[in-house]
């Protein structure tokens, strides 16, 4: 689609002109910065990441992320900070439901715990790609056609309304994923893994290990996952420096975050709810903005409202014992 190709040239001329340049660089220096001392230096030694550790490194990004909203906030002045905090809220809410499914992947390969970091590593590796890509061509699209957004926002009430009525604790078919499937059908694998390794060599020749296809599950499923939060991200900003900023701090911290929720993640269960509901209003928000303009103030007093509700009410009215899925416990591979 030549008219696309287009707009994603100008979109990017655009970003150039109105981003110093030199922000984009030093962004994203600092970003691979992190993840090399994270990979090589902090985690280069493969173990199970415990619930203090993975509190106090939470605590980092989360530090990290307001740090960085003050820069923001000293460069570009209150109404971009507040667009940047806002979209931080509301991607990071929204990664927190989407880490019960990562447990489930987990659960289903039977992962040891010691190497669900390294597969969350460069799982985020390759999120922060798509999502890039999906952030400027939204971003393009929005600036040549305007009715775009009526379309996310119709989209993000229909998720929104979809997601209420969806469990999260349904089961898992890696068969139905084409790219598994295409994967299968295209690498010889071993029967089990072999130490955290995605390829092995046996007897001179290359082979793929079931780490691979649960890479793979969770690439997919992060896909998945970009087609809600972008849009909704979009609809609190449409500078691209700022949208994809607050995705790559909140997606930063989606390992540690993890790791720290993951044995209590059952407990916040109107979570689920809390965030259909900010789907709903963002969608609202989005597909009546040039009918009604809502102060950016009043979207961050609405998210943070409902996200508060929904952790409180899931404290005081927990739910009923049943069987929900649990993080794979220490088990060492075969």
């Amino acid at each position: 689609m030549p008219w696309l190709l287009k707009a994603l040239v100008t979109t990017g001329y655009s970003i150039m002109d109105n981003n110093n340049i030199l922000f984009w660089v030093l962004f994203n220096g600092f970003v691979l910065l992190l993840l090399g001392l994270d990979l090589f230096v902090f985690h280069r030694k493969e173990h199970e990441v415990k619930i203090k550790e993975a509190l106090l490194w939470s605590l980092f990004w989360i530090l990290l992320s307001l740090g960085f909203n003050a820069l923001i906030y000293y460069w570009e002045g209150p109404a971009p900070a507040l667009e940047f905090l806002t979209a931080y809220l509301i991607e990071k809410s929204l990664s927190v439901d989407n880490l019960f499914v990562f447990i489930l992947i987990f659960n289903f390969f039977k992962v040891p715990p010691k190497y669900q970091h390294k597969i969350l590593f460069w799982g985020i590796i390759g999120a922060l790609v798509f999502r890039a890509i999906f952030i400027l061509v939204g971003v393009a699209l929005i600036a040549k056609f305007h009715f775009i957004i009526y379309i996310l926002g119709a989209f993000l009430i229909y998720t929104g309304i979809k997601m209420a009525f969806t469990k999260n604790d349904e089961e898992l078919h890696p068969e139905q994923n084409p790219l598994i499937v295409w994967v299968s059908q295209k690498l010889p694998f071993t029967k089990t893994s072999v130490g955290g390794k995605f390829f092995t060599k046996i007897d001179g020749k290359y082979f793929a290990t079931p780490l691979l296809l649960v890479l793979i599950m969770v690439e997919t499923t992060d896909i998945v996952f970009a087609a809600d939060s972008i849009p909704a991200i979009l609809a609190i900003s449409k500078d691209p420096f700022i949208v994809y900023t607050s995705n790559v701090f909140a997606l930063l911290g989606l390992r540690a975050l993890y790791f720290a929720l993951s044995g209590i993640m059952q407990l916040f269960h109107y979570l689920h709810y809390g965030l259909s509901l900010i789907l709903v209003f963002i969608g609202a928000k989005l597909l009546f903005s040039d009918v009604f303009h809502l102060d950016m103030r009043i979207a961050l007093l609405v998210v943070g409202s409902i996200l508060a509700i929904s952790v409180i009410a899931s404290l005081m009215f927990p739910k009923k014992e049943e069987e929900v899925p649990q993080p794979t416990t220490t088990k060492e591979e075969q």
